[in-house]
């Protein structure tokens, strides 16, 4: 009888993993995912300053030359014949003077060797069309230059001005850029004698706007914008501050105040067109408020940033510990007393610094300006909040929109000016808080 087969022995038991190893390979595990969310957190906070230092180093590449201005000497010949033929230099009289006349005379006189009409047509575009205007308060601040030759610095036409500063390549085909040979041949000349230079463009501080690259400014815009934030934080920020210290402290709480509450943080998430929708259909269609006008935008701009100085009170109300509230009670205090002489002071770094930052914003805002008419071209400054006025973020959005090369400096210089607004208003809203916060 044969014997059965031995069995298969049973494999032995897998040792037990102790609790430290499982600890371990646990910790592992974490420590590399902290790590992967350390690096992409990291990697994140590099793209977005990348990202912003690209965008800022292109506006400044863009916009820093239109702070300089291009100008041409040109010996001009106050002729008498010509600006006074009367003798008696009647204001009137020299007012209404051929101060065109005269300047492409004087560069006829400077280029003898310029013949022909398409010659002297590209001759007088190496001045800008507001080189009249030069000569005229010139002869108005200084009647004596009559009958004289004086060296007169004029202003440089866009293209040249363009040319000097490096934004027209020389080297492109005749065809494929602005300026002929025969401008650059006078530009060389010029730069030879020494009768081409770049100053400072105080223009760009002191002008309005202007369909002439090299003639535009920001004087107007600036004032229009000067005069639309004043008015605003003096509608929204008695009114914000009001709101919330009545809702903070004196409101019952109940459905009206719940639903009160929900509106107004609803509407600081409101798209700001909507507001400008708003303006356009009740300030200027129902009440009749003046397009265009300071006025009207600081009525839009209020709206728009009343529910952040009230959202941003209510929260430095509730800021100041309610002890300071049941001192002032204990000894006395009337509830409006409390609020005024106690709370508010208390609170008031918060108050600011949220009308600031809604102040901010308001500055940087164009879309609701748009709709109630602040894109009209508008030349003179504006000397009140009824006058026709632009701010400058519409500014930008005009120049952003025009075709010619100049236009493109300016648009970047002038968010260059925006921006260091938006940072000033910034950073005095963070001194502000470092100066007066208390630490509970």
């Amino acid at each position: 009888m044969n014997n059965p087969a031995p069995a298969a022995s049973a494999p032995p038991p897998a040792p037990a993993r102790r609790t430290i190893d499982i600890v371990n390979a646990s910790l592992k595990r974490r420590y590399a995912r902290e790590a992967r969310f350390r690096f992409m957190g990291a990697a994140a906070v590099f793209l977005g300053l990348l990202f912003v230092a690209v965008l800022f180093g292109d506006i400044v590449a863009k916009g820093y030359t239109a702070f300089a201005q291009t100008y041409i000497q040109v010996p001009v010949y106050f002729d008498p014949a010509t600006l006074d033929p009367d003798g008696n230099r009647d204001p009137e009289t020299l007012a209404n003077a051929d101060y065109l006349g005269l300047v492409k005379a004087s560069l006829r006189k400077q280029f003898p060797q310029v013949t022909g009409r398409p010659q002297q047509r590209e001759l007088y575009a190496l001045i800008s069309a507001g080189a009249p205007q030069q000569i005229q308060a010139m002869v108005r601040q200084y009647p004596s230059v009559l009958g004289t030759t004086r060296d007169v610095w004029l202003i440089a036409g866009a293209d040249v001005d363009m040319l000097v500063k490096g934004q027209i390549d020389r080297e492109l085909p005749e065809a494929d850029r602005r300026i002929k040979d025969s401008t650059l041949t006078l530009v060389d000349q010029l730069e030879t004698d020494g009768r081409i230079e770049r100053r400072f463009n105080t223009g760009f501080f002191t002008n309005g706007t202007s369909r002439e690259p090299e003639l535009a400014g920001i004087a107007g815009a600036l004032a229009g914008t000067f005069y639309t934030l004043a008015l605003t934080l003096l509608l929204s920020f008695p009114i914000g501050v009001g709101a919330a210290l009545y809702l903070q402290e004196f409101a019952p709480k109940n459905r009206w105040t719940d639903l009160i509450e929900v509106n107004i943080n609803n509407l600081a998430a409101v798209p700001s067109i909507v507001f400008g929708l708003l303006g356009l259909a009740v300030f200027i269609n129902v009440f009749g408020v003046p397009r265009s006008t300071p006025l009207v935008g600081a009525l839009v701009l209020a709206l728009m940033t009343l529910p952040t100085i009230i959202i941003a009170s209510r929260a430095a109300l509730q800021s100041v510990p309610p002890s300071i509230r049941e001192a002032a009670l204990g000894i006395g205090a009337s509830p409006l007393q409390t609020q005024f002489h106690h709370v508010l002071p208390l609170a008031l770094p918060g108050i600011m610094t949220g009308a600031i930052i809604g102040m901010a914003r308001a500055l940087g805002e164009s879309a609701p300006l748009l709709m109630i008419g602040m894109i009209a071209f508008i030349v003179d400054i504006p000397q009140g909040i009824t006058d026709s006025a632009t701010v400058l973020p519409v500014q930008i959005y005009l120049w952003a929109d025009s075709p010619e090369r100049g236009f493109v400096e300016r648009t970047s210089a002038a968010i260059l000016v925006l921006l260091g607004f938006m940072v000033v208003m910034n950073l005095a809203a963070v001194l502000l808080r470092r100066r007066f916060e208390r630490r509970w």
